[in-house]
């Protein structure tokens, strides 16, 4: 091997040895490593400033409100649809003696059918009203707010668990009742009443008890049985309305429960009558600066009680007469 360092080495089978490595140049090597650039690079990258962060949380907030909005067209579009199929139903049914009674009760299980259908709905709609809930009290709360309510990143940590997470925020029972309770109670008690007044009625009024469960026979099922379905489903819906009434795990329309409180409204009437105080000050001065016309002879005429400097003692002081000052 030569001695000139300069030179390649002309027998290939003879390696050169290597330079010592020191620990700073093993330390810098592996600091720049592609797995530590990464990092540094994504914690620079999610490193928002406030301007952006609102950015974010503001766009953020109006795709879940149109999520939220969307479930809940979702909402009423069963609901229409219970509402119609009960009318065309009823309709049907008193509309002649001759038509039988029992497609109210075929009517009955349809709206049940949409009732579960709607309670499903209903969830999905809990997941996007309870990210809403969580930005207006944790972020627009705190910004309108006259009085600060400070800094808190709970409803941040909770709101990354959920965007990470997604789960229902309510459960299939708490579904079922409130919309069980805010809409299809009044339902089954009209078709309830409505197919005991069509075996009464038609096609005469029943003279006495025994005539009416005479009228309720469907095909081979005698009209006792029928009559106590009716009435066990009926009180079932009752009972299982109340028993959910409990059931607070919805986030979205149901609030908190706490104990009022006069103090935060005396904070709110106190920021406003202050706010009020200083929007009539800068009323009052604008008026007395619009009250400084120009006269005919090119000078300004101050209003009396104006305050002005005394031109040999240089005091200020509330003038008591009009004076006019030249330009």
């Amino acid at each position: 091997m030569s001695n000139d360092t300069g030179r390649s080495n002309p027998n290939p089978k003879i390696r050169m040895a290597a330079p010592p490595v020191g620990r700073r140049e093993i330390a810098l090597s592996a600091e720049s490593s592609p797995s530590a650039e990464k990092g540094a690079h994504d914690a620079a990258r999610f490193k928002l400033s406030p301007a952006e962060f609102n950015t974010a949380i503001v766009h953020f907030y109006r795709g879940e409100i149109q999520r939220a909005n969307t479930w809940r067209n979702r909402l009423d579009t069963t609901t229409n649809w219970a509402v119609l199929t009960t009318g065309a139903t009823l309709s049907f049914a008193f509309s002649a003696p001759s038509n039988p009674h029992f497609v109210i009760i075929i009517n009955t299980l349809l709206v049940a059918f949409f009732l579960f259908m709607e309670a499903r709905r209903y969830r999905y709609y809990e997941i996007w009203s309870s990210r809403l809930r969580m930005i207006e009290t944790g972020y627009f709360a705190r910004i309108l707010s006259p009085d600060g309510l400070g800094e808190d990143s709970k409803w941040m940590e909770a709101l990354a668990s959920e965007l990470q997470t997604p789960h229902f925020t309510i459960s299939e029972w708490e579904a079922l009742g409130r919309r069980l309770r805010r809409n299809y109670m009044w339902l089954f008690l009209l078709l309830a009443a409505s197919w005991n007044l069509k075996v009464y009625l038609h096609p005469r009024p029943a003279s006495d008890f025994a005539e009416f469960i005479a009228r309720a026979t469907i095909g081979l099922i005698p009209g006792k049985i029928v009559f106590l379905i009716g009435i066990i489903f009926n009180v079932g819906l009752v009972i299982f309305a109340l028993a959910t009434v409990r059931l607070r795990e919805a986030r979205g329309e149901v609030l908190p429960e706490h104990e009022f409180s006069f103090e935060p409204l005396r904070r709110v009437t106190d920021w406003t009558r202050a706010r009020a105080a200083h929007h009539r000050a800068t009323l009052r001065r604008a008026k007395r600066a619009r009250a400084r016309v120009r006269t005919t002879t090119g000078e300004w005429k101050r209003p009396s009680g104006e305050r002005s400097a005394d031109p040999e003692t240089g005091d200020w002081s509330i003038a008591r007469e009009e004076e006019t000052v030249s330009r």
